[in-house]
């Protein structure tokens, strides 16, 4: 066989799936060709177009193998290029796709040979090369992506592993959605309260909430949540489409009324607070009765000490909060990193610039 005149393609089937296989990962723990991102919109006299070469600049990005440790938790990233390259060749796109996808490991392959790259740091050295019938096993990644994030309750890794909704059409969580769900589910895992996502108008805030809300509810790990949001066709449009799943469980907070026979509510922030004693509705639950409280775009006052919002947050103090927003708000008189800390996430899609955090 003359390797050399190989195709990419053929890389793939004849050396690295089978290299894959050899080493213990199944079938269902790897994906191929996986498309990440669209191509960059091109405007050519008046007529726009999309970029479709995966290879140029401001093309579309898809890698050609994704590792998972579990349906929903990236480990590996591996890129196959020709034989007439090096081994190291598709390395830094491996790289590139490792870090959006908030995944560990990245590993290029020739099809000759393999290297592997420890984004971790636990290993030493942090890149290495490998014989392909060397491909690293489930076994050895596992491990090291757990104490990459600090997971080592096995509690927590209960909570880690729920998978996320699913209602069989398909429809999965965008990459950067995946990351916003992981990264808080992770940081709730490892004990956290206060959490605040960022991502920009568009890029599907409420559905990371529902998926976010739902791999907690089902782990039992948050048994009642409370999503507040400042619109009332927020409220409606989340009730009817991203949080449908949740069916008769689910109810919306009207008429000054406190029902206590739901598990999970939305609400106004004005169905809840007022001025007056008698308007403030959250006081008529316990103040230990959320577990968890999801605020919808939180800059528009409730980061403010003395606002009516933040009045909810303290009564409900005992329960995690998670704050998504576009805009965070930081001012000399409201502050969301005060109240929330850091943002564990945040991601702008215009030019798909991502900006993320070291792994929690």
């Amino acid at each position: 066989m003359d390797k050399i005149s190989l195709n990419e393609r053929d890389i793939c089937t004849k050396f690295i799936t089978p290299a894959i296989l050899e080493a213990g990962w199944q079938q269902n723990q790897f994906r191929q060709e996986v498309s990440l991102t669209d191509g960059r919109v091109i405007v050519r006299g008046g007529i726009a177009t999309r970029s479709r070469n995966p290879g140029a600049k401001g093309g579309p990005k898809r890698a050609d193998y994704i590792l998972y440790a579990h349906q929903h938790l990236p480990i590996a990233v591996v890129e196959a290029k020709q034989a007439r390259y090096s081994v190291a060749h598709g390395m830094q796109q491996a790289l590139s796709y490792a870090e959006m996808l908030d995944a560990p490991f990245a590993l290029s392959s020739n099809g000759n040979g393999l290297l592997v790259h420890d984004r971790t740091g636990l290993t030493q050295p942090v890149e290495r090369e490998l014989a392909l019938n060397a491909f690293p096993k489930f076994d050895e990644l596992w491990p090291l992506y757990q104490q990459w994030k600090g997971l080592v309750d096995p509690q927590a890794m209960r909570l880690v592993e729920q998978p996320f909704y699913s209602d069989g059409s398909g429809r999965e969580p965008h990459y950067y959605q995946s990351v916003a769900i992981n990264r808080a589910v992770e940081a709730i895992a490892n004990g956290q309260q206060r959490i605040l996502l960022v991502m920009a108008t568009g890029t599907g805030k409420t559905y990371t909430a529902f998926q976010i809300i739902w791999r907690l509810w089902k782990a039992k790990a948050k048994k009642r949540v409370l999503f507040l949001a400042d619109r009332n066709i927020l409220v409606d449009q989340t009730m009817q489409q991203d949080f449908a799943p949740f069916g008769e469980v689910m109810h919306k907070i009207t008429n000054r009324e406190a029902k206590k026979n739901y598990e999970i509510y939305l609400a106004l922030y004005q169905a809840v607070t007022g001025d007056k004693e008698w308007k403030q509705i959250y006081r008529q639950f316990p103040a230990d009765f959320f577990d968890l409280v999801v605020i919808d775009e939180c800059h528009r006052g409730s980061a403010a000490e003395d606002s009516a919002w933040r009045q909810v947050l303290d009564y409900f103090r005992q329960a995690t909060h998670i704050n998504l927003t576009a805009t965070p708000k930081e001012t000399t008189d409201a502050s969301n990193q005060t109240y929330f800390g850091e943002p564990v996430f945040k991601y702008s899609k215009a030019g798909d610039r991502r900006r993320f955090p070291r792994a929690l």
